[in-house]
């Protein structure tokens, strides 16, 4: 895994039980705003999914619209929907999570110092960032 993964994973593993967070939250969380995409590719590579302590709750991770990725990589969306009302997450009449109800409220700064020990990060990755091989695509 590379650097962007381990921030993604560091920051999944604060999501507390009965609390969502979106890809595009997370991706802000870490410093790296506008990469909700490459969230999902860095969760869908989650080594210890779960919901022990010491494992990564990426089933608490859905889209901004509270709608969850069909091809949930591990189980499918019917699992993850069990697994959040499982910890008390409640759903729309339409399938969705309330996100109004249950997304996960921490703020930047202090996801940032929570990571890093520092809230002095870029907002976004410089233009030449590999994202391929960040991501430990090549």
């Amino acid at each position: 895994m590379g650097a962007f993964a381990e921030r993604v994973f560091e920051v999944v593993q604060q999501i507390p039980r009965g609390k969502v967070a979106s890809y595009g939250q997370v991706g802000k969380l870490i410093g790296a705003p506008r990469s909700a995409r490459y969230v999902g590719y860095a969760l869908r590579a989650n080594p210890t999914p779960g919901v022990d302590p010491s494992s990564i709750p990426c089933h608490r991770v859905v889209f901004k619209d509270g709608s969850m990725a069909s091809g949930f990589a591990f189980g499918g969306p019917d699992v993850q929907r069990e697994m959040l009302e499982s910890e008390g997450v409640s759903f729309t009449a339409d399938g969705r999570v309330d996100m109004q109800a249950c997304q996960w409220d921490m703020t930047i700064p202090e996801a940032l110092q929570a990571v890093r020990g520092d809230a002095n990060i870029p907002s976004a990755p410089p233009e030449d960032f590999d994202w391929e091989r960040e991501l430990g695509e090549d």
